[in-house]
């Protein structure tokens, strides 16, 4: 039985009418303004000890400000000695392996067969009409609420459990900073940020054979407060800085933290969501598990500066904002939908 999605032949129209490029799409690709990015390096993301949040005060402001600044300046960040185990980070990717490697009609029919709600598997781009669109890669998507020992995966609903309650407090703890570092109120995330209203992700990135035409997950921005992304050592995250495109390095010791478009409209502008995206390999799988840190449906963003740069807006407006966006043009705006 074949684990990986059947992306040949559900694609075939768009791989038959592949458009020739001369330079392959890892070197360059063209950004929303037509202007050309390329990338010029691997980088290692600005990298910060939370364990210095334990320390006296002079430690832990430098280690809030470190973290605003590079939520400004980057909109990515690594953090290390986070409070969540090496054990649980080992056991969730054993899980999350072992759940990929089932036969594909089973995991297309994950309510059936492991009891996640209908809709959380997804795989490829239904919207794309030509490979540039298209995201070679598989997922859970999945609602915090909806996380219970599943079928014969109980062992992979415990571990996603513990992975979550860890990481929703780490989301907590750096959303409470941030706040603070713009003078927000700063229970605004407990009140509105639940565990109920919160996603987990889990994608792999099966080998492509045209690795230099496809995307792993094609150029965006998160529509979430902050995503926390636990990643495995074969690379090929990519995010935008300065107009180029730079390949992040993994580092075995840290978890990714990246600012969504919501704490972007909230900080009005001071934090910043950058586009990243995922880099196809032509011979290696790749692994992550990404949590999103997402408000309820109705909860409204506003920003508490004067002149605001986006008009108010709830989170579910913002969604189906993006998702019809995506239907009608293959792409999501985001932001600019809702500026003032």
């Amino acid at each position: 039985m074949d684990a990986d999605p059947p992306f040949h032949e559900a694609y075939k129209t768009l791989f038959d009418k592949t458009i020739e490029r001369n330079t392959p799409r890892n070197q360059l690709i063209d950004n929303k303004d037509n202007e050309q990015l390329v990338i010029v390096e691997e980088c290692e993301l600005p990298l910060i000890d939370l364990s210095r949040l334990n320390l006296g005060e002079p430690e832990r402001e430098e280690c809030k400000a470190e973290i605003a600044r590079a939520s400004k300046e980057w909109g990515f960040f690594q953090v290390m000695k986070h409070g969540i185990s090496t054990e649980i980070l080992e056991k969730m990717r054993f899980e999350q392996e072992r759940l990929f490697k089932q036969p594909f009609h089973e995991k297309s029919k994950e309510d059936k067969y492991l009891r996640f709600s209908a809709g959380s598997y997804r795989w490829g781009t239904p919207s794309a009409t030509n490979l540039k669109q298209l995201s070679w890669s598989e997922a859970f998507h999945i609602p915090l609420i909806d996380i219970s020992p599943s079928g014969g995966f109980d062992s992979l609903g415990t571990t996603m459990e513990q992975f979550a309650a860890t990481v929703s407090s780490l989301a907590q703890k750096l959303a409470g900073i941030l706040a603070e570092k713009v003078s927000h109120k700063s229970t605004f995330f407990q009140e509105n940020c639940l565990p109920n209203t919160c996603y987990l992700r889990m994608n792999h990135y099966p080998p492509c054979p045209i690795a230099s035409e496809v995307f792993g997950l094609t150029p965006h921005t998160d529509s979430d407060f902050l995503t926390i992304l636990h990643q495995d050592q074969v690379g090929g995250l990519q995010l935008v800085k300065d107009g180029r495109w730079i390949s992040v390095k993994p580092n075995p010791e840290a978890l990714i933290i990246n600012i969504g478009d919501l704490f972007q409209a909230w900080s009005n502008d001071a934090y910043k969501s950058v586009q990243h995206r995922v880099v196809t390999n032509p011979l290696v799988e790749r692994f992550s598990t990404a949590y999103f840190f997402c408000p309820s449906y109705d909860t409204v963003i506003q920003s508490s500066c004067e002149p605001s740069v986006y008009r108010k807006f709830s989170f579910r407006e913002y969604r189906e904002q993006v998702q019809a966006d995506v239907q009608k043009l293959g792409s999501k705006i985001g932001l600019p939908r809702f500026l003032a």
